[in-house]
């Protein structure tokens, strides 16, 4: 009884509070932050206290109790009111009396201690609910009473009352008013507290039902007692050598041990022949009794091994009583019943039954009888415990399985939960009979079996569960709910029947539905005993005539809307709409007089199905739509018959649902049933399924020979293959369609279709990968330039397909056969046929990657090489167009491409050709700018002097489009000091000429090539020879010399026309050089020198004696406009100065051939003719 301290002490907080408040007497909460010190109690109050509350609950007279006020009352109370202790106990104690006819008379005591006694009728505890009592409060504040009844055989049955009845409902009422959800009912560990309080009340209710095994204690003589005793004192082992050797022949002596041991027989057999009626309480008590007699049989086996009774058989063999000896074990039955018991607990020990008495929700109820019934089923085989046995112990299992189901269901309010929880709860409950029944069909199996094994005589295995009736009321409770349901969704103001009932009848259906289920919520749906049946069918039957009057008015409706509906779909969609009424017999019957129409209706959908079945499967869509899902011909054939067929019963069910069962009896019903029948047998699909089967039987299909094959394509040529007929891959799709469909396929093909099964992967895989590989090649084949970056990959895969040719496809279908039965390493080996598979579609996968990738760079890279020759001629734009190309050879590098360095060396050539074009084309450009002369052409207009300056310094004139132009020079001749010349020098023209030509030359020949190696360090570090880094080369490529000589002919061939020109406006240098008498002494007298002179003058003239400033060469500009007026008056000074001259020199010459003319005319006026003839004449 002490035990019960310390589940009571929880409902307190150990300070006289609940919750952090203190209660009064009247259960009000006051606030305890602040309390006033506490006065001693006074041990009369307490005297007072118990005077007013012992005597109603012992049924004792205050004058009886006054034994409990003895001389030591004051100090136990004082000592209990103080720290001394937390529980004092008033115990009533039944007197002895040696006759038996004289009425009872009892005593009562208080003490701080307890004890149990048989005689104790009534233990009061009076626990205090703080550490002291406080005289200024009322007891009744401060004090627990719990009543703990006595004078029963054990206190398992009163302790079980207090834990069911009071501390554990208590507990959840507790727990159910906080209104904690399960997450945090599971954090501050209330689960497991409801778990521990049900273990317990469990505990108790099995120590309640215990079957007690009587202990057995063996008698043992005093003087055999005292000598075992001596001899352990002495270290020795006992021995009759230790007892006086007259006593051992002691015939008193010797016969009162001798009837020790035959009461020893008869107390031991007392407990061997110990049984129990299995069929009578529960199962634990069953499964407990045999555990408990295992345990006393082993307590006796202990004593008869002990040193005292090991003596006792010594002394009567001595004494030569054999009679009393031998026969002893035999006697007892010890041995047998020890094995038996010992056999029968195999099934005992461990059982799980307290998983089942101690659940909580369904869902351990269903873990425990999974648990139950598996530990029966595997031990029953094992253990001896016989069948007729285990049979009442499954129907005792059934029992407890009805209480725990009852239990927890009736936990839950059923009728007063929501529909789903409802459902959800009851569709539990079915699953677990399902589970129960499910493991009672393999316990009936494993009965059977264990009977014919062990040949023990034939009963009947048959269990007569004691929930049969609960699950019978479950599935009718759970389908009359559904039918309530249906009907208050129907009624519901949302499905248009509740808004009408005012217009028809003038009730509220809705509310008339509400208050039929109050009658049922007020009785207990789970009593299934008479009484409860009585109470049920009762209910039912107000509930029935109240809704009743609430179907009558559906009927109406639905009458009216049946009427109303203008074709036969109308009608079906009320029907559908509806449909869930028509469980009720009453409105089914109200609308059976619409079948005429639904049956033509259904006519008219039949007729339909067959014209769909006319059009035969190959023609429909069915059949596109098979052939994009991968279902075979014969299968999706199949499929789409039945899927005619499920749309024919379809209809006939709809009829069916419509107008109720046995429509077919009626005329036009029977007629439409005979029409649908013929339909069908069209419909039958075993004829295709057998035609099929004689096909594949005739045929020679298996999967066999090499992986690969070379085929022979018909414009020449060869081509890659698998080796795999597609027929094959057919067939297992159709054996496993079929198989679906439930066709019984022989074995044969069966087997085959698994080898093409097997296969089929590998083979999928195979075409799938070939067909890649060939896809590639084309690829290749279709982008030459590509070739050798992918051989590397391409070499790969064919050094793959040359190790699959030597496979065959029997290696995969065989390696299945035999993995299960060789060892792992010749799995490894077989494994190497799937890993070449797997290899070469990665190789071929690889190769794909590849060859895309470097098809798509290939492509970029050609188009950045075509937009070179058509790009501006800039070195922006060949940079970024050779930027690219770079950016995609560095990709290609770091992707690993073989024969990299080869490959873009050809395109570094193919690029050093579209280069050379641009330049030879530049050179041209060049050669034409600088060929064209100033013939007015409006791009050159005139520039003043400031724009000379800075034109002199001019480079290339970049237009938008990207074409060149060269810039004209200007050179100015100047005098100075009366020096002329020309600024800048000619040599200036020709420094700017060269310079524009290698600026437009190195806008090429300055580009870095593209390289293959940036990213490979090890050639850098190796010091190997570095090669041409720019395109500076081409300029040595041209086809012939002259196109690279040309600019420079052209530049020297202008320079010397410059020069020429300036040459002359360098010559009137001399007019400031020479001195005129130098001058007119070196013509001297001659006149033809003089005339000579002034007309070289007259035509040096026209060099500078022009309207024009500047003289244009091209390219170049010649401005004399600052020394022609100088040179011109210099001119004039010098040509009056010669012509004056020339006019003295011309008079005076003049003057002297008229005086030799005059004179010679004298002369020869002063001759005759006669005179000179004969004679010479010189003149």
């Amino acid at each position: 009884m002490a035990g019960v301290e310390g589940p009571l002490t929880p409902l307190t907080n150990g300070v006289g509070r609940t919750n952090g408040a203190a209660l009064n007497g009247n259960g009000d909460v006051h606030d305890t932050t602040v309390t006033a010190p506490a006065i001693q109690l006074d041990p009369e109050v307490f005297r007072s206290y118990l005077l007013s509350l012992l005597p109603p609950i012992f049924g004792a007279s205050p004058e009886e109790l006054e034994s409990i006020f003895d001389e030591d009352f004051h100090e136990r109370v004082s000592r209990f009111a103080g720290e001394g202790g937390g529980v004092i106990y008033v115990v009533k104690k039944k007197d002895d009396h040696e006759s038996e006819d004289t009425p009872p008379t009892f005593s009562y005591k208080l003490t701080p201690t307890l004890t149990y006694d048989p005689s104790h009728v009534t233990t009061l505890a009076i626990i205090k609910r703080g550490p002291i009592l406080d005289s200024t409060s009322p007891l009744a504040t401060q004090l627990h009473i719990l009543n703990l009844f006595g004078s029963d055989e054990t206190p398992y049955e009163s302790l079980h009352a207090v834990i069911s009845c009071a501390m554990k409902p208590y507990f959840e009422a507790f727990v159910g008013a906080r209104g904690g959800g399960k997450d945090g009912d599971s954090k501050m560990g209330i689960p497991v507290t409801k778990k521990k309080f049900a273990e317990l009340e469990l505990s108790l209710l099995h120590l309640q039902q215990n079957v007690e095994i009587p202990e057995t204690h063996l008698i043992i003589h005093p003087i055999i007692q005292r000598t075992v005793e001596q001899s352990r004192q002495n270290g020795q082992r006992p021995s009759i050598s230790d007892l006086p050797g007259k006593l051992l022949n002691d015939s008193s002596f010797l016969n009162t041990l001798q009837n020790h041991v035959n009461q020893w027989i008869k107390s031991i057999q007392t407990v061997t022949k110990l049984t129990r009626d299995v069929s009578s309480g529960t199962a634990s008590q069953e499964i407990n009794f045999w555990l408990s007699l295992e345990r006393a049989l082993e307590g006796i086996d202990a004593q008869l091994r002990s040193d005292e009774v090991i003596m006792v058989m010594e002394c009567l063999r001595n004494a030569k009583r054999f009679h009393a000896t031998v026969s002893f074990l035999a006697d007892t039955g010890l041995k047998d019943a020890m094995d038996t018991v010992h056999k029968y607990n195999q099934l005992m020990k461990d059982f799980p039954l307290n998983e089942l008495l101690s659940a909580t929700d369904l869902d351990k109820i269903q873990e425990a009888v999974v648990l139950i019934f598996g530990h029966i089923n595997r031990k029953l085989k094992l253990s001896p415990y016989p069948i007729r046995r285990a049979l009442p112990l499954v129907e005792a299992i059934s029992r407890d399985f009805n209480d725990q189901l009852l239990r927890v269901l009736t936990s839950h309010r059923l009728l007063y939960t929501p529909y789903d929880t409802f459902e959800r709860l009851l569709s539990q409950t079915m699953a677990i009979f399902r589970t129960w029944d499910d493991h009672m069909k393999e316990f009936t199996n494993v009965a059977r079996e264990v009977t014919r094994k062990r040949s023990e005589k034939f009963i009947p295995i048959k269990v007569l569960p004691a929930h049969a009736k609960l699950q019978d009321r479950i599935r009718y409770l759970r389908d009359w709910r559904k039918q309530h349901e249906q009907l208050a969704v129907m009624t519901a103001p949302t499905k248009g029947l509740g808004g009408v009932g005012n217009e028809i009848g003038g009730m509220d259906m809705e509310a008339e539905v509400k208050e039929a289920y109050e009658v049922m919520k007020r009785i207990d749906v789970l009593d299934v005993s008479t009484e409860g049946g009585e109470i049920w069918v009762a209910a039912e039957n107000a509930y029935n005539e109240r809704v009743a009057r609430v179907e009558n008015q559906i009927i109406a409706r639905l009458r009216d809307r049946l009427g109303t509906a203008r074709n036969a779909n109308e009608m079906f969609r009320v029907f559908s709409k509806f449909n869930a009424l028509f469980v009720r017999p009453k409105i089914r019957g109200a609308i059976q007089e619409y079948q005429t129409q639904l049956i033509d209706s259904v006519k008219e959908d039949i007729k339909r199905l067959h014209e769909k079945f006319k059009t035969q499967y190959r023609f429909s869509e069915a059949y596109h739509m098979s052939q994009m899902r991968d279902l075979p011909p014969i299968s999706g054939a199949i499929i789409w018959a039945r899927q005619i067929d499920r749309q024919l019963q379809a209809y006939m069910k709809r009829v069916e649902d419509v107008l109720g069962k046995g429509w077919e009896l009626y005329a036009e019903g029977q007629k439409l049933q005979s029409e649908s029948s013929a339909f069908r047998k069209k419909l039958d699909v075993r004829p295709v399924y057998e035609a099929w089967l004689h096909d594949i039987n005739r045929r020679d299909m298996g999967v066999g020979g090499r992986l690969f094959e070379i085929v022979r394509l018909r414009g020449g040529g060869y081509q890659l293959a698998v080796n795999f007929d597609p027929q094959i891959i057919t067939l297992f799709k159709e054996v496993r369609n079929l198989l679906w469909q439930n066709f019984q396929v022989p074995h044969a093909i069966t087997n085959m279709a698994k080898d093409a099964k097997r296969v089929y992967p590998h083979a999928v895989s195979l075409m799938e990968t070939v067909r890649t590989y060939g896809q590639t090649l084309d690829l290749v084949e279709n982008n030459k330039g590509i070739e050798w970056l992918v051989a590397e990959y391409r070499n790969e895969a064919q050094r793959m397909i040359t190790k699959g040719m030597n496979i065959r496809w029997d290696y995969f279908v065989n390696q299945y056969d035999t993995a299960r039965y060789v060892s792992s390493d010749s799995a490894a080996r077989d494994n190497r046929h799937i890993q070449f598979v797997r290899e070469f579609a990665s190789v071929v996968s690889i190769l794909q990657d590849k060859t895309n990738n470097v098809i798509d760079l290939y492509k970029d890279i050609l188009r950045s090489v075509e937009e070179l020759s058509t790009c501006p001629y800039t070195p922006e734009a060949f940079r970024d167009l050779l930027g690219k190309i770079q950016a995609a050879i560095d990709r290609l590098n770091l992707e690993g491409y073989a024969n990299l360095d080869h490959w873009v060396a050809e395109l570094d050539q193919r690029i050093e050709g579209i280069l050379l074009q641009r330049v030879s084309h530049v050179i041209q450009l060049f050669c034409s700018e600088f060929e064209r002369a100033d013939d007015g052409d409006g791009r050159r207009e005139p520039v003043t002097v400031a724009g000379k300056r800075r034109d002199k310094r001019a480079k290339n004139d970049k237009s938008s489009d990207g074409t060149l132009t060269l810039a004209p020079i200007v050179h100015e001749i100047r005098i100075q000091n009366q020096v002329i010349f020309l600024d800048p020098p000619i040599e200036h023209a020709r420094a700017v000429w060269v310079h524009q030509l290698h600026e437009w030359l190195g806008t090429v020949c300055r580009l870095r090539r593209i390289q293959s190696s940036r990213y490979e360090i090890g050639l850098q570090m190796q010091g190997h020879t570095v090669t041409d880094l720019t395109y500076t080369s081409l300029l040595t490529r041209f086809p012939d010399n002259t196109t690279l000589e040309k600019p420079f002919a052209l530049i020297e061939q202008k320079v010397q026309s410059l020069k020429d020109y300036v040459a002359k406006w360098l010559q009137f240098q001399s007019l400031w050089d020479l001195e005129a008498e130098y001058v007119f002494n070196r013509l001297g007298d001659s006149l033809a020198h003089w005339q000579q002179l002034l007309t070289e003058i007259k035509k040096a003239r026209s060099t500078f004696d022009t309207s024009e400033t500047q003289k244009s060469f091209g390219v170049c500009v010649i401005d004399y406009e600052q020394v022609q007026a100088r040179v011109n008056a210099k001119y004039d000074a010098w040509q009056r100065d010669i012509l004056s001259r020339f006019g003295v020199k011309l008079g005076n010459a003049m003057k002297e051939m008229h005086a030799s003319i005059l004179k010679a005319r004298n002369d020869l006026e002063h001759h005759s003719i006669e005179g000179l003839v004969g004679a010479p004449r010189r003149f």
